[in-house]
């Protein structure tokens, strides 16, 4: 699947709003997961959803700690559209 960046953004913020039912707009890619109440199995479940979404893998070892880490993962990992 060939995607662009802003798509991958899109989806993963929609994702990780989903799993915690916070809106989209309150995301902001700086922010700190700790900061919107994500506890272990939060972030267990937004990877399993990204995993899936994006059929990748995210390994324990990945350092994620804000919703842009999520974000700078996927889209290092993700075959993208030239844009």
């Amino acid at each position: 699947m060939l995607i662009t960046d802003t798509a991958i953004e899109k989806e993963v913020i929609r994702i990780i709003s989903k799993t915690k039912e916070i809106k989209a707009e309150r995301l902001w890619t700086d922010r700190m997961l700790q900061d919107f109440g994500f506890d272990t199995v939060d972030v267990v479940d937004i990877i399993l959803a990204l995993e899936k979404s994006f059929k990748i893998t995210i390994p324990d070892e990945v350092p994620i700690d804000t919703v842009g880490d999520f974000v700078d993962f996927v889209a290092t990992h993700t075959i993208k559209k030239a844009s």
